[in-house]
């Protein structure tokens, strides 16, 4: 075989994070030939340098933060956290930045793995620049985008010499810095100012908004920034970096108030960038670096063969509903191979991705935890719909109190009155997280009050907040 030569698969993905396995996933499981190209780790962002690094750093930092509330316990948990073997475990959970049990799964299904850079080289057509030369792979049927996203750092001067930390090397430090600025107020913020900051690090928070977490309910930030400030970590709102310079090993900020700030590392949490400036989308009329328009069925707007799935296409940049993309993408992607005269396109069908609109879910693993799915109220009312708030004390609930002394927390349904059915829900508290997929479960299947009135929460539980909303609903 020459360098050159063309190899010809069904289905070529290009990156392998989760959403790019998750494709060749379903479109092997369609019986449809498929290569999948990444040039860094089998396993995508997600499984090395966010989600698995970043809760295996909070997991501990959240069960001293219970442990510590409850009674009988609470004197036990007053020591510090063991550093090195919070850090230990989270290389364990990253496999040591190897991705060999990645690949194996690869193996698995029967997808082809080829190692380096993978661009577009005009319709169907993807060349591979690897170690072992340049490959030119031919896709007789869908070239599915799954890239990703990275860290998008501001335009300031001499950032590049400061070497900031993005989320990639906050959650993959080998060591606690005594001082941390963390530029930001949103999930990788609030979160890494919470891990750092109980490890060890004197943490201060540099967010240009009013508030953190701006795009969940006002509550949510409200409750997570009295957390971290009661934790130690300084949370300055309404303030922006007008530059960042190194001196020596330290780092100065010198904030648009003109205020000084000194620490060992800065990481900047201010936003996403699509991961398409070098793959070749310039070859078929596309524009390089920029976010992928798509149906909802993942299909690039004007083309019949290339998909984009997962952070590039915008829509919601979670692995989550990345994975649930792919899961339609494959399903899309093998019904049209196989000549299906009529897809299911319609809200909430086979190849439809409509959760990405109505029903996303989010957890935010900071002490308290905040959990929302579906529309703010905010959000709802811009849309025009007529809908009420219904709120909760989560102290009303026996089960907090059970769970932790002085348990602090909210919850909130968004109920469109129209329909009577709930567009969103947000909780805020102390183990929230394991509360949201029953949430996720009445938006995206519409259920109406009443039925909801009949799924009795076990009592004494939590989850009995429903209980709670359902009550306050009905007066």
């Amino acid at each position: 075989m020459t360098e050159t030569e063309s190899i010809a698969y069904d289905v070529v993905v290009l990156g392998a994070g989760p959403v790019g396995e998750n494709v060749a996933d379903r479109t092997r499981a369609a019986g449809l030939s498929t290569a999948i190209v990444e040039s860094e780790l089998v396993g995508g962002e997600c499984s090395y340098w966010a989600c698995m690094p970043s809760k295996a750093l909070l997991r501990p930092v959240i069960a001293r933060a219970d442990a510590r509330r409850v009674p009988g316990l609470a004197h036990l948990a007053q020591g510090r956290l063991d550093v090195p073997a919070v850090l230990a475990h989270r290389d364990y959970e990253v496999s040591d930045w190897k991705d060999d049990g990645q690949v194996a799964w690869l193996n698995s299904v029967g997808a082809d793995l080829y190692r380096g850079q993978g661009r577009l080289a005009g319709p169907r057509k993807v060349t591979v620049s690897g170690p072992d030369g340049e490959q030119v792979l031919t896709a007789r049927h869908a070239v599915a985008v799954c890239t990703g996203s990275g860290a998008l750092l501001p335009d300031l001067p001499g950032i590049a010499e400061v070497r900031p930390w993005t989320s990639r090397e906050a959650t993959s430090a080998k060591a606690v810095p005594a001082r941390l600025v963390v530029v930001g107020g949103g999930v990788v913020a609030t979160e890494m100012a919470t891990a750092w900051g109980a490890l060890g690090s004197q943490v201060t928070m540099l967010v240009r908004g009013k508030g953190l977490l701006s795009r969940m309910e006002p509550f949510a930030g409200e409750l997570v920034g009295e957390a971290l400030a009661e934790s130690g970590v300084e949370v300055r709102t309404g303030t922006s970096v007008e530059s960042v310079r190194r001196e020596g090993g330290t780092v100065v900020v010198v904030t648009d108030a003109g205020d000084r700030i000194e620490a060992d590392e800065i990481l900047f949490a201010t936003g996403r960038a699509p991961r398409t400036e070098d793959i070749g989308l310039d070859t078929v009329g596309l524009e390089p670096g920029s976010w992928l328009s798509v149906d909802d069925s993942m299909r690039v707007t004007g083309s019949e063969w290339l998909y984009a799935v997962g952070d590039v296409n915008h829509r919601a940049l979670l692995t989550h509903q990345g994975k649930y993309q792919a899961r339609v993408a494959g399903a899309a992607i093998g019904a049209r191979a196989a000549g299906v005269p009529l897809l299911e396109t319609d809200p909430w069908g086979a190849h439809s991705a409509t959760a990405d609109h109505a029903a996303v879910p989010q957890v935010v693993f900071t002490d308290p935890e905040a959990a929302a799915v579906g529309l703010s109220l905010a959000e709802a009312e811009q849309a025009g719909r007529r809908v009420r708030a219904v709120d909760v004390d989560l102290r009303s609930v026996a089960g907090a109190g059970l769970y932790a002394d002085g348990y602090r927390g909210r919850a909130r349904m968004v109920v469109d009155l129209d329909s009577e059915t709930l567009l969103g829900v947000t909780f805020v508290g102390p183990a929230v997280g394991e509360l949201i997929h029953s949430a996720t479960i009445a938006v995206a299947g519409e259920v109406p009050i009443d039925r909801l009135w009949h799924a009795v929460p076990s009592y004494p539980t939590i989850s009995e907040v429903w209980l709670r909303l359902l009550e306050a609903y009905r007066g």
